[in-house]
């Protein structure tokens, strides 16, 4: 069966940790889904529990990140080699809520290009965290929801659902963290397109230690915050500005996400052939 949803999933060695935030999102997804464990590197502690998960439930999937190393190319690699129209990326850390995984892809079927689960809107919280990090991006979604009109009061927060086809077209040229969220909205904004949210409750991280670092981060959180307040853009000229800046091993790398993504629509066309 094709999936509606591609629940994609950026791990770093978070060894036993992940298998209980894997089995609460094979409790809660209902819609036809496909469970992508990105890891950068073969030995990533993730993988043989993630392995052992998936021997029970074929809908998890450990996939091989080529773009790089860290979150952001993780997360690129694993929307490229999504199979289902709608991805949603949601952290390992059983921050986010994976009930809402169902909710934010239907959005997206509705017509968004990106759906953000929201803990700055009316009935969203946040529940924890560094409070330099919750100050910073209260006022960021704030700000952007009031003056840029980006259609989320969230806009940096990772758990997002995307429409892939909308990202295939304007491309992701963030490099090192968790920007992906903000440069998506941003460029959603920038063409008109719809963005809508929905109330979440997050939670400091339950499982294992964070790897963010805040400050390291913020200059790329920062560039597409101002990126969002520029003129209306066409996908034809994000689609330049993409192709501009993409580095020749990133084109061998998304090679790679395409064939894993063709590899696997085969084998369901199989299973789905009567012998």
């Amino acid at each position: 069966m094709t999936p509606r949803v591609s629940v994609v999933i950026p791990v770093y060695n978070e060894g036993a940790d992940v298998v209980r935030h894997l089995e609460r999102i094979l409790r809660e997804v209902l819609l036809p889904a496909e469970i992508l464990v990105v890891h950068d590197m073969p030995e990533d502690t993730t993988v043989p529990y993630a392995r052992k998960i998936a021997e029970h439930d074929p809908r998890v999937r450990t996939v091989l990140n080529t773009y790089g190393r860290g979150p952001a190319n993780a997360i690129r690699f694993g929307i490229d080699a999504a199979a289902a129209p709608v991805a949603v990326v949601t952290m390992a850390d059983g921050c986010d809520d994976p009930r809402q995984i169902d909710d934010l892809a239907r959005l997206v079927d509705r017509g968004v290009v990106v759906a953000a689960a929201s803990r700055y809107m009316p009935g969203g919280q946040q529940v924890g965290g560094p409070r330099f990090k919750r100050m910073a991006s209260r006022w960021a979604g704030r700000t952007l929801w009031w003056l840029a009109r980006v259609g989320t009061r969230d806009a940096t927060n990772s758990f997002k659902a995307y429409d892939t086809g909308f990202v295939r077209e304007v491309g992701i040229e963030s490099r090192t963290g968790f920007e992906i969220g903000i440069e998506l909205t941003a460029k959603a904004t920038r063409m008109r397109r719809p963005v809508a949210e929905i109330p979440t409750i997050w939670l400091d991280r339950q499982l294992g230690e964070s790897n963010f670092d805040v400050g390291r981060f913020v200059p790329s959180y920062l560039r597409w915050y101002l990126f969002a307040f520029g003129p209306r853009l066409t996908g034809e000229q994000l689609a330049v500005r993409w192709a501009a800046r993409k580095p020749d091993a990133a084109e061998s790398g998304r090679d790679a996400a395409e064939t894993e993504r063709d590899a696997v629509e085969t084998d369901r066309d199989k299973e789905s052939t009567p012998q």
